[in-house]
């Protein structure tokens, strides 16, 4: 992809955080924010957000369709344009919106470009800190335009922290997990914003992150940028994660020792099943 359309991708993520987004916080009206289903929010700039990375991204790659949180929070057959040919833009206008509704942070904007069922570009606008993590295939991860790469030791169980997101698991996985979990060095339930999460693990500001329900405007983007970081993100089962799949569980990591390290720790007796 030329840089030019990568910076164009920024600086419309840029402006429509701080024209739309941004200028909500902490000025929420009470009819501004409702319900998708229990427990899930949607707010007035989540909608208006969608919308306007929506006209920008197609005028930018004419003939390019979106993916969109809330446009399939509308009509699910919206996602089924991932499973097509051509460019396919998933974009999660506020990601940590229960953050950014009750006025906290972290809260972000990710997109994500696929081509032809493969990730092909990655952003994440920490939207408050103004941090932009990019990632392109086969080109690496940057944040704020300096290179980001993951740590490449394991310094073993004891010493790995990071996220076990176990809010959506079985009630009876939940319980293993977080058993299990105290043979890390620490874990917590994570910030409720994957656009987060996953440059933390770029970062090495923590080693890993694991998931449960998988959707593709949370996981896509920063799939890439852990990736292009050196990093390895795959289902339970180990299979790698693809932006079209359904599967449940999902665990990144700095390396693949970390990744074998952490799942061993929390999966002693093998993966549990994620279909």
């Amino acid at each position: 992809m030329p840089d030019r359309v990568l910076d164009q991708v920024a600086e419309l993520i840029r402006d429509v955080a701080h024209t739309v987004v941004l200028p909500r916080f902490q000025r929420l009206a009470a009819d501004e924010i409702h319900q998708k289903s229990p427990g899930d929010l949607v707010t007035i700039a989540d909608q208006e957000a969608e919308r306007a990375l929506t006209r920008g991204l197609t005028a930018l790659l004419p003939g390019s369709v979106v993916v969109g949180e809330e446009a399939v929070a509308a009509d699910g057959r919206v996602r089924d344009r991932l499973g097509a040919s051509g460019a396919v833009w998933i974009v999660d206008p506020v990601d940590g919106t229960n953050n950014f509704a009750a006025g906290k942070t972290p809260f972000c904007v990710m997109v994500a470009l696929v081509r032809d069922g493969a990730t092909t570009a990655a952003w994440i606008l920490d939207v408050v800190g103004d941090h932009l993590t990019v990632a392109e295939a086969g080109s690496g991860a940057y944040r704020d335009g300096v290179r980001v790469k993951t740590r490449t030791d394991d310094p073993g169980a004891a010493a790995l922290h990071g996220v076990v997101a176990h809010k959506y698991f079985p009630d009876d996985l939940r319980e293993q997990v977080r058993a299990n979990a105290t043979g890390l060095g620490g874990s917590t339930t994570g910030r409720h914003c994957a656009g987060y999460e996953y440059p933390a693990v770029a970062t090495d500001e923590q080693q890993f992150a694991m998931f449960w329900r998988i959707l593709p405007w949370d996981h896509v983007p920063g799939a890439l940028i852990v990736r292009e970081a050196g990093g390895v993100v795959r289902h339970l089962d180990g299979s790698e994660h693809r932006p079209d799949g359904h599967q449940r569980g999902l665990l990144a990591a700095a390396n693949e020792d970390i990744w074998r390290t952490v799942h061993t720790t929390l999966f002693p007796d093998g993966a549990p099943p994620t279909g």
